[in-house]
């Protein structure tokens, strides 16, 4: 391996998502991620019903360039084949229930008799101790629980979740933040994650409100933002445009290019402080403007003044664009039989760029290991 990371041993016990991604973000800055999986594989390699020769695609996307050992970590063979690799690992990172987590010896109390300095990462729903920590706990459930449904569609609409595992990617990055603390420490210890605890962190400016003025949350029609205005999706002539104006300056530049030099000197218009005060005017009379011309005419005109603007575009637009290519977020992967191709590395460094390796087969390195599975 090689990268910041490089010699630097880490394992997990993870399965379908937040694990297995916070592990693929250490293994892409060049750490050894040794996956270690029950003999029957992480249920991630049977979710999707896609797969590119021997690989399932929804475990493709987040176990590149790991290593697979299988241990039944719930017999004496398998606890002692865990002691030895942790004796020589910096880091444990696992997503299991916290029962599951202390009966199978992986929290830092059981883990530090084979190795004092190592990190255990305990990434679950709730966290390790409270009155939720045995509930079962899905980026749905916490999608739901911690406000985020509630904020998200339109206000008329049932709560909507994000369209993508928002807390999964979230919590999974969050761990990997507090892994790799202990380790610029230098000491070994205990990491508690919730997922919870992260979505709730991630409503900052939402939650200050409310705890501090007691201001409802809500949603607004076509995703609006609660304080700026004009921040939002609006209809151009052919689809959706969004338009986000942070500032007067921005506003100024936006009403000289569009030609609505009145927008200036009407009051209601003129500051970012009246334009929130009337919202439903000022949004009304910039959505009759948008839908008289075509997404891509009002981004090559708004776009080159700094002005915060863009189409919308699907995930396949994305993906095909000369954007993704210049910044290389489309990788292959190796593999034998087909094209296997996954999102590449969002952290770039000097000195240096990630190697990808192909996602482990079940078990395809217990020998190289020294850990041969049951």
């Amino acid at each position: 391996m090689s990268g910041p990371l490089a010699g630097i041993r880490i394992l997990e016990v993870g399965h379908m998502l937040a694990g297995p991604y916070c592990g693929l973000l250490l293994a892409d800055l060049g750490a050894e991620v040794v996956k270690i999986e029950p003999p029957e594989g992480d249920i991630a390699r049977r979710v999707s019903p896609h797969r590119i020769g021997p690989h399932n695609a929804y475990f493709a996307s987040l176990n590149r360039s790991k290593k697979s050992v299988v241990l039944d970590l719930a017999s004496d063979e398998g606890q002692d084949a865990l002691g030895r690799l942790a004796a020589s690992s910096q880091a444990l990172v696992t997503n299991l229930r916290p029962s599951a987590i202390r009966k199978l010896g992986l929290t830092y109390d059981t883990l530090k008799q084979h190795n004092e300095r190592i990190v255990c990462v305990a990434l679950t729903g709730f966290g390790l101790d409270g009155t939720h920590a045995e509930r079962p706990a899905y980026d749905y459930v916490i999608q739901a629980l911690t406000g985020v449904m509630a904020l998200t569609g339109d206000p008329d609409a049932p709560p909507t979740k994000a369209g993508y595992s928002a807390v999964d990617n979230s919590a999974g990055i969050m761990a990997a933040v507090g892994l790799l603390a202990k380790l610029v420490e230098g000491k070994g210890g205990q990491v508690d994650v919730a997922m919870y605890d992260v979505m709730l962190s991630q409503l900052n400016y939402l939650a200050g409100a409310s705890l501090n003025t007691g201001e409802p949350t809500r949603r607004y029609v076509d995703s609006a933002h609660p304080y700026i205005v004009p921040a939002q999706l609006f209809h151009a002539r052919d689809g959706w445009i969004v338009l986000f104006i942070t500032h007067d300056e921005f506003w100024r530049k936006f009403c000289g290019e569009v030609g609505r030099a009145e927008w200036l000197a009407d009051e209601r218009f003129a500051t970012m402080s009246a334009r929130r005060a009337n919202r439903d005017v000022v949004l009304a009379a910039i959505a009759q403007l948008l839908a008289t011309e075509t997404a891509l005419h009002w981004v090559e005109r708004l776009a080159p003044l700094g002005v915060v603007v863009s189409n919308v575009e699907t995930l396949e637009d994305a993906l095909a664009s000369e954007l993704t290519r210049s910044r290389d977020m489309v990788i292959d992967l190796p593999c034998a039989e087909g094209r296997l191709q996954a999102v590449g590395a969002a952290i770039k460094y000097s000195g240096g760029a990630p190697r990808f390796g192909a996602p482990p087969l079940l078990g395809e390195h217990g020998a190289e290991l020294g850990v041969a599975g049951p």
